[in-house]
C-alpha cells in the first residue's frame, strides 16, 4: 500500500508532519504574521534609538595603531558616523587563546565597503598592547583598521564585547548607542541564517520540536562531553566543539600556519587586561 504525506511511518521521529504544499503555505501565511510584526516593532526601536540622548566624549584622545598614535577623530576618517567594535583581549595568550566570541564577531565585520558608501567608518578597538594586537591582526588576515586603547576609560577604552556607535560634528564626538551580549549578533549573518535552517543553531537553550536532533556535543577542558551554548566559539581540526587543549576559535583553522596548539592561554593563564 503506498504511503501518503500524512502517514507518520514516513515521517522520522521528531519532525514536523509532511504536508501537501496549500497546507504548508496556510501554516507559512500564518507564521509570516508574526514575522513582519517582529520587523515593525524592529522598525519603532529602531525609531527611538535614533532618539536616544548623546554623551559627549573627548575626540583628541589618542588610540596606537599601526602608524603609531592618533586622536579618535581620526577613526572617522572625515565621515559623520563610526561604528566601533570593542575586542576583549587576554595579555600574553597565544592567538587560539584570544577571546573566542569577539573572533567569531569580528570575523563577520571583516567588510565594511557598504556602511563606508552610507557615510559610517567602521574601527575595531581592544585593551591588547599594540605590538601582540598587530601580530593577531596580521594573523587573521584583517584589512579593517584595529586599534589598541589601552589604559583608556570608557566609552572609548574599559570593558570590551560591546558595539558602539559615534556621531562627529565638526570636531566634536558624541558617543550614540552600545549594546553587548546577544545584541552583537546583529553583524553575524551565519546566526540569523542558521535561525532560518530547520535544526536551527543547534545550541541547548533553543525550543525544538520533541524528538529534534541533540544539541552540539562539546568536549570541555576537563575532557567531558555534553550540550553547551555556542559551540560554534571553539571547535578542534574536525569541526567539533571543543574546548580542549588543541581547540581553537572557528574561524582560525581558514588561516595560514593554524594548527593545534598546546596550550589555551585562556584567562587564569594570562595576565589581566591592565595598563602598563
Amino acid at each position: 500500500m503506498s504511503q501518503t504525506p500524512n502517514d507518520r511511518s514516513t515521517v522520522l521521529p521528531g519532525r514536523p508532519p509532511v504536508v501537501e504544499m496549500a497546507t504548508w503555505e496556510s501554516a507559512r501565511e500564518e507564521l509570516l504574521l508574526r514575522e513582519k510584526a517582529h520587523t515593525h516593532e524592529g522598525d519603532a526601536i529602531a525609531a527611538a534609538r535614533r532618539r536616544l540622548p548623546m554623551v559627549e566624549i573627548d575626540g583628541t584622545v589618542e588610540v596606537v595603531g599601526p602608524d603609531g598614535p592618533v586622536p579618535f577623530l581620526d577613526l572617522f576618517q572625515g565621515r559623520d558616523e563610526l561604528v566601533v567594535y570593542q575586542h576583549m583581549w587576554y595579555d600574553g595568550a597565544p592567538h587560539q587563546g584570544q577571546c573566542e566570541g569577539c573572533t567569531t564577531t569580528a570575523w563577520h565585520l571583516k567588510d565594511a565597503i557598504y556602511l563606508n558608501a552610507r557615510g559610517v567608518s567602521f574601527a575595531v578597538l581592544t585593551t591588547g598592547r599594540w605590538p601582540e594586537v598587530a601580530e593577531y591582526v596580521g594573523f587573521m588576515g584583517y584589512t579593517q583598521p584595529w586599534y589598541s586603547v589601552r589604559g583608556l576609560e570608557s566609552p572609548i577604552g574599559g570593558s570590551m564585547g560591546w558595539l558602539s556607535t559615534f556621531l562627529r560634528d565638526g570636531d566634536r564626538v558624541f558617543l550614540t548607542y552600545r549594546t553587548t551580549g546577544r545584541g552583537t549578533e546583529i553583524v553575524n549573518g551565519s546566526m540569523a541564517l542558521l535561525d532560518l535552517t530547520p535544526y536551527g543553531r543547534r545550541e541547548a537553550w533553543e525550543d525544538n520540536p520533541e524528538g529534534w536532533p541533540e544539541p552540539a556535543a562539546i568536549r570541555s577542558e576537563d575532557g567531558a562531553v555534553g550540550a553547551q551554548t555556542c559551540w560554534y566559539w571553539r571547535t578542534n581540526a574536525d569541526g567539533e566543539g571543543d574546548w580542549g587543549p588543541t581547540s581553537r576559535p572557528a574561524p582560525q583553522w581558514t588561516r595560514p600556519g593554524a594548527t593545534p596548539a598546546g596550550s589555551l592561554g585562556r584567562r587564569g593563564d594570562v595576565d589581566e587586561q591592565l595598563p602598563d
